[in-house]
C-alpha cells in the first residue's frame, strides 16, 4: 500500500498527519487555555457581583450610620439627656428628633434615656410619640440587649432582626450617647431590608444564585423562603438537616472548605473568598465576602455550564471552515511536490538506471540551483568516480584475496603447529602422574577425578610406595595452562629431591623441604611481582600394619567419611612459598576400614554455577563427599563428576580441578616388593 501511494501520496499523507497531530495537543491546550480564561474572569465576574452586592447594603447602611451618630451626638440630644424632665429641653429634642425622623430611610428613631430606661420610639404612627413606649428593665430577658449594650466598650452596635411574623428583616443602629464616663442613652434609627432582599434575590442574572448566610452557614436570604432560618434560631444550637448552606455540600471534605472559606472571609472583611464545591450535585463556583457590621456573609454560586465555552451557532462553521482550508493546502502541496521534486527525481531515476547498467554516458541535468540541481550534480560526479573505481577494483580485490589466502594458510600452520605442541606437552605432563603405581598398590581401593581447565593444567597428584606404607597427595601450583604446566613439572622435580632428604612418613617435614628448595630455585625477590610461584600441597602417609595416617597440608584439607560421620584434618592456612613462611606440622588419625579419605584442590571449590554464579563452595562439598562416601569408589568418581556438571552449568571452567580419594578394605595393604632405599622410591 505504502509503495502505490508513492512520494506525492506520503508527503500529502505526512502533511495531514502533521497538522492533525499539531491539531490535537493545540486543541486540547488552546481549550484549556480558554476554559482557564473562562474561570478566571466567571471568577473575577462573580467576586465583583459579591462586591457590588455588598456594596448595596452597605450604602445605605453607612448613611443611616452617619445619620444615627448625628442625632445621637447632637447637643439638643445630650442637653435632654442630662435633664428629661426639662420641658423645654425636652420639646427642643422631639422637635429635632423629627426632622431626624423624616430622614431616616425607615422613617423611625428611637431614643432612651439611661437613668430611667425610658425607651422612646417614633415611626411617624404613633399619637403619643412624645411619650415613652415602654421603660427597660434589666430583669427582663427581652431588654437584655440594651444594657449589654452599655456594659461594652464599643460606641455603637448593629442589631439585625428578623421578624418572622411580618417576615421582615431589620437593622437597628444603637449608638451610644456618653457624657464622659457616664452613660446617658442610647439613640439611633432603622433600615428595612425586606425589599432589598427580595430585590437582590429576584434580580440575579442567568446562572448567578444570590444569598446571604450568617457566620454559622444559615440562610439569611435565599430563593427557596424555606431555607432560610431566622434569628428565632440561637447561635449556640445546631442547625436543622435541611438547613444552612453547608446541608448543600457534597461531602464532608467540601463542608470542611466551606467552613475553612467561611472563617477565612470573617477574618479578613472587604475581601473575596472564592472556592469551588459541589451544590446539590451540581458544580458551582463559590464566592463569599463578609459584611462585620451585619456579620453575614454574601455569598455568589455561579454556574459554569450556563456559559458553554463551546456555542453550535459558530462551532461547526469553524470546523467546516478549517476542514476547507485542510483541503486547500493538501492540493496545493501535492502539486507542489509533483513539480519541483517528482519530475527532477524520475528523471534522476532514469540516468541512474542507465548508469547501473554500465552506460555511463548519460548526463543528469545540473542547471538548478537548488537541493535538486546539487544532487544531480553530486551524481553525476559520482558516477564518473565510481567508472573509475570500477576498472580498479576487481585487480585490488584479486590481490587482496591472494593476500588474505596466504595469511589464512600460516595462521592455520601454526595453529596445528601449536596444538601438536600442546597435545605433546599433556601427553608429557601425563606421564608423570602416578596412575601405574596406584593401580599396582591399591587396585580398586583409589579414586581419580583430574581435570586441567586446558589441555595442560597446573594440578597433579603424587604416589610414593616404601615397604612399610605409601604415601599420596594432591599439588595444585600456581597458574594454569601452559605456565601451570611447566610449575608442575618444577614442582614435580622439587617433591622428588625432597623425598631424597626426609622420610616419606614424616609429611610436614616433606613439606617443609619442599618450600625450602622451591624458595631456593624461585626466589622472590629476583621474579616480577605479577608471577605467583605458591603451590597448594595435600600429603597423607598411610600405614596399613599399624592402622594410622599422618597428615599435612597447605591450603588442602583431608575429608574422611563413611556415609554417616564425616571428619576433617584441616592444612594449614598459608601455601608453599607463601611471602611470610610457615610450619607445618603433622596430624594422626586411625585408619578405619570402609571409611573413604578425600583430598580435593580449590578448582572443584571454586567453580562457579548455579542460578546465581557462586563458587561450589566447602559446604555443598563436604555434603557431597558425606553423601557419596559409602559407595563404591568408581560410582563416587562419577557422582562427583556429575555433580560438578550439574553445578556448572554452561559456565565455563574456572581453573584446573583435581580431587583424589582412598579407602581401606581389607586386605588393607598390599605389599611392594622390596626397594634399594626409600630416599630413591618412585614417586609413581
Amino acid at each position: 500500500m505504502a509503495a502505490l501511494l508513492g512520494l506525492r501520496g506520503k508527503s500529502v499523507g505526512l502533511l495531514l498527519l502533521a497538522c492533525l497531530l499539531a491539531l490535537i495537543p493545540a486543541g486540547l491546550i488552546g481549550w484549556k487555555a480558554v476554559d482557564e480564561v473562562r474561570r478566571h474572569f466567571a471568577s473575577a465576574y462573580a467576586e465583583q457581583y459579591t462586591l457590588l452586592q455588598m456594596q448595596r447594603i452597605m450604602a445605605p447602611l453607612t448613611r443611616e450610620l452617619a445619620l444615627s451618630r448625628r442625632f445621637a451626638n447632637s447637643i439638643v440630644t445630650r442637653e435632654w439627656l442630662r435633664a428629661p424632665d426639662d420641658p423645654e429641653r425636652r420639646e427642643r429634642l422631639f422637635r429635632e428628633a423629627e426632622g431626624y425622623r423624616q430622614q431616616f430611610t425607615s422613617g423611625a428613631f428611637f431614643i432612651i434615656e439611661h437613668a430611667s430606661g425610658d425607651y422612646y420610639f417614633n415611626d411617624g404612627d404613633r399619637a403619643e410619640a412624645r411619650q415613652p413606649a415602654y421603660r427597660l428593665s434589666p430583669q427582663r430577658e427581652e431588654d437584655a440587649w440594651y444594657f449589654a449594650t452599655m456594659d461594652s466598650s464599643a460606641s455603637y452596635n448593629i442589631n439585625v432582626n428578623e421578624d418572622r411574623t411580618l417576615e421582615r428583616t431589620m437593622i437597628w443602629l444603637n449608638i451610644k450617647v456618653m457624657d464622659d464616663s457616664e452613660p446617658l442613652g442610647l439613640a439611633g434609627g432603622s433600615i428595612d431590608l425586606s425589599d432589598f432582599l427580595d430585590r437582590f434575590i429576584r434580580s440575579a442574572p442567568a446562572g448567578i444564585t444570590p444569598m446571604i448566610i450568617d457566620s454559622r452557614g444559615a440562610f439569611q436570604a435565599h430563593a427557596d423562603p424555606s431555607r432560610i432560618t431566622l434569628s428565632s434560631v440561637n447561635a449556640s444550637q445546631t442547625l436543622d438537616g435541611d438547613l444552612g448552606l453547608h446541608a448543600m455540600v457534597g461531602d464532608a471534605a467540601e463542608q470542611e472548605a466551606l467552613r475553612s472559606s467561611i472563617q477565612q472571609a470573617t477574618r479578613r472583611p472587604g475581601e473575596i473568598v472564592t472556592l469551588t464545591a459541589t451544590l446539590e450535585d451540581e458544580p458551582r463556583l463559590l464566592t463569599l465576602g463578609y459584611i462585620p457590621e451585619l456579620q453575614w456573609l454574601m455569598v455568589t454560586a455561579l454556574d459554569l455550564s450556563a456559559y458553554p465555552l463551546l456555542d453550535s451557532r459558530w462551532f461547526w462553521p469553524m470546523v467546516m471552515a478549517l476542514g476547507l482550508i485542510l483541503a486547500i493546502l493538501m492540493g496545493a502541496f501535492a502539486y507542489a511536490t509533483h513539480r519541483l521534486i517528482l519530475r527532477p527525481l524520475h528523471r534522476l531515476n532514469f540516468s541512474a538506471q542507465a548508469i547501473a547498467s554500465g552506460d555511463y554516458s548519460p548526463r543528469l541535468p545540473t542547471g538548478r540551483n537548488d537541493e535538486i540541481g546539487e544532487l544531480s550534480r553530486s551524481f553525476s560526479h559520482m558516477a564518473r568516480r565510481v567508472e573509475g573505481y570500477t576498472r580498479d577494483l576487481e585487480g585490488q580485490v584479486r590481490q587482496r584475496t591472494q593476500a588474505l589466502e596466504e595469511a589464512h594458510a600460516q595462521m592455520v600452520s601454526a595453529h596445528r603447529q601449536l596444538e601438536a605442541s600442546i597435545q605433546y606437552a599433556s601427553i608429557i605432563q601425563q606421564a608423570i602422574l602416578p596412575d601405574d603405581a596406584l593401580e599396582q598398590h591399591l587396585r580398586h581401593r583409589y579414586g581419580v577425578l583430574w581435570k586441567p581447565r586446558d589441555v595442560v593444567g597446573g594440578d597433579f597428584y603424587v604416589f610414593r610406595a616404601t615397604d612399610h606404607g605409601y604415601l599420596l597427595g594432591i599439588v595444585d601450583c600456581a597458574g594454569h595452562g601452559v605456565p601451570g604446566a611447566l610449575m608442575t613439572m618444577l614442582a614435580r622435580a622439587i617433591i622428588d629431591h625432597a623425598l631424597t632428604h626426609e622420610d616419606a612418613d614424616d609429611p610436614a617435614a616433606v613439606l617443609g623441604e619442599i618450600d625450602r628448595q622451591g624458595r631456593m630455585l624461585l626466589p622472590q625477590d629476583q621474579l616480577p611481582a605479577s608471577i605467583a610461584t605458591s603451590m597448594d600441597i595435600g600429603l597423607v602417609w598411610v600405614d596399613p600394619v599399624a592402622g594410622t595416617l599422618t597428615y599435612a597440608g597447605a591450603k588442602i584439607d583431608l575429608h574422611a567419611s563413611d556415609g554417616e560421620h564425616l571428619e576433617t584434618l584441616a592444612g594449614h592456612r598459608r601455601a608453599l612459598g607463601h611471602r611470610r613462611p610457615a610450619r607445618y606440622e603433622n596430624q594422626q588419625a586411625p585408619l578405619r576400614p570402609g571409611w573413604t579419605y578425600t583430598l580435593c584442590s580449590d578448582g572443584f571449590l571454586d567453580q562457579a554455577g548455579g542460578s546465581d554464579g557462586f563458587g561450589f563452595g566447602n559446604y555443598r562439598f563436604r555434603a557431597m563427599v558425606l553423601a557419596q562416601a559409602s559407595r563404591p569408589l568408581e560410582e563416587q568418581m562419577a557422582a562427583y563428576e556429575e555433580t560438578l556438571r550439574a553445578h556448572q552449568g554452561d559456565l565455563p571452567q574456572r581453573d584446573d580441578i583435581t580431587l583424589l580419594a582412598f579407602r581401606l578394605e581389607p586386605p588393607p595393604y598390599d605389599a611392594p616388593s622390596p626397594q634399594p632405599s626409600e630416599k630413591t622410591g618412585d614417586t609413581r
